[in-house]
């Protein structure tokens, strides 16, 4: 198997190629690939150094698989180029999540959707993907009417530079020090809470990130008559998103049954001692892949509601571990070899 990391060198793409060293993923070759001016560069990949190649018209050629985490304007081109020659893409940006004939998969939650792909799959939002493992096991036993979330980003997921930004803003409050002006956010993000992820359009009074919250979740749980509603916030923390999830289910769900549906769920881990401080947090979740789910509790003003608190890596089950585990199901289903022979 000949393998692509389109964006080998950001956040998630180096993410990528970690998570398949340690998994050992089945690849013969791995080629990373990244803008012009980290062409040249290497990557250490145990035994061997990836050299990192710059996109061209002849690097399209040859490849089972792409993993794609440069952005939406590179996927919108390169995609579609590696899918006509046969590469079975899969993608971590928002590029073509909603298209209707592009699979958006939680490899727990949806693995059936890869069936029939046309050469492009897509990995969720790094948000909406942790809350769905939660979600998925749910709907299946309870069916659910409605969902309200809220939630606590961290900043590794707008990229390096507002990681960076954090730190020098918290390192002058700290030192008594002029304070930076922002540059990635549109306030200050060191000891303080942003009600605002990504951008607002068109005059929509929700952000892009909350509509794809809404959006994403029902097409995953394959729902459109599940009622979604988002309220997306930055906070500073570094690595790891945390989720409030108030659930209506349409059959009875006691906080009990769902320790016990969310305990045996794969790549779940129920974490829910409150009274012994026992509860899921950014700083737990951080460097693993189980979601963490805790804080399970009945909602006192509706008598089939729970309120969830859903805590994850954004950069590795929220991105880089689940792309992997989807290449792993187009390999072991035999969906790369259909895409070639196409």
């Amino acid at each position: 198997m000949r393998v692509a990391v389109v964006g080998a060198t950001g956040a998630v793409g180096s993410t990528m190629l970690g998570v398949m060293r340690e998994r050992s993923f089945p690849a013969d070759e791995v080629v990373p690939f990244a803008s012009e001016r980290s062409a040249g560069r290497t990557i250490d990949w145990g035994d061997l150094d990836l050299t990192v190649q710059p996109l061209n018209e002849d690097s399209t050629q040859g490849f089972d698989l792409a993993l794609f985490s440069a952005g939406s304007a590179v996927s919108a081109e390169w995609a579609p180029r590696f899918a006509d020659a046969g590469t079975v893409v899969v993608d971590n940006s928002s590029q073509w999540r909603m298209h209707d004939e592009v699979p958006l998969v939680v490899a727990e939650v949806n693995p059936g959707a890869l069936e029939g792909h046309r050469g492009i799959v897509a990995n969720p939002n790094c948000t909406t993907m942790q809350t769905v493992m939660a979600l998925g096991p749910i709907l299946e036993a309870a069916g659910i009417e409605r969902v309200v979330m809220s939630t606590y980003q961290a900043v590794s997921g707008t990229g390096q530079r507002a990681v960076e930004e954090l730190h020098r803003q918290t390192q002058a409050v700290i030192e008594a020090q002029e304070l930076p002006a922002p540059a990635v956010y549109p306030h200050q993000i060191a000891f303080n809470v942003l009600p605002q992820v990504e951008t607002f359009k068109g005059g929509d009074d929700y952000t892009t990130e909350e509509r794809k919250c809404m959006r994403e979740t029902r097409k995953i749980l394959g729902r459109d008559d599940v009622g979604v509603s988002a309220t997306c916030a930055r906070v500073p923390v570094y690595t790891g998103h945390s989720v409030s999830a108030n659930v209506q289910t349409r059959e009875p769900l006691s906080p009990q049954e769902c320790r016990e549906l969310l305990a045996a769920a794969p790549g779940v881990t129920v974490v829910d001692d409150p009274a012994n401080a026992i509860y899921p947090t950014a700083i737990d979740a951080a460097g693993r892949d189980d979601v963490l789910v805790g804080r399970i509790r009945p909602d006192p003003s509706h008598e089939r509601c729970l309120n969830l608190w859903i805590v994850g890596d954004n950069l590795r089950k929220g991105a880089a571990t689940n792309a992997v585990q989807v290449a792993e199901l187009l390999s072991v289903r035999g969906l790369l070899r259909t895409a070639r022979a196409a």
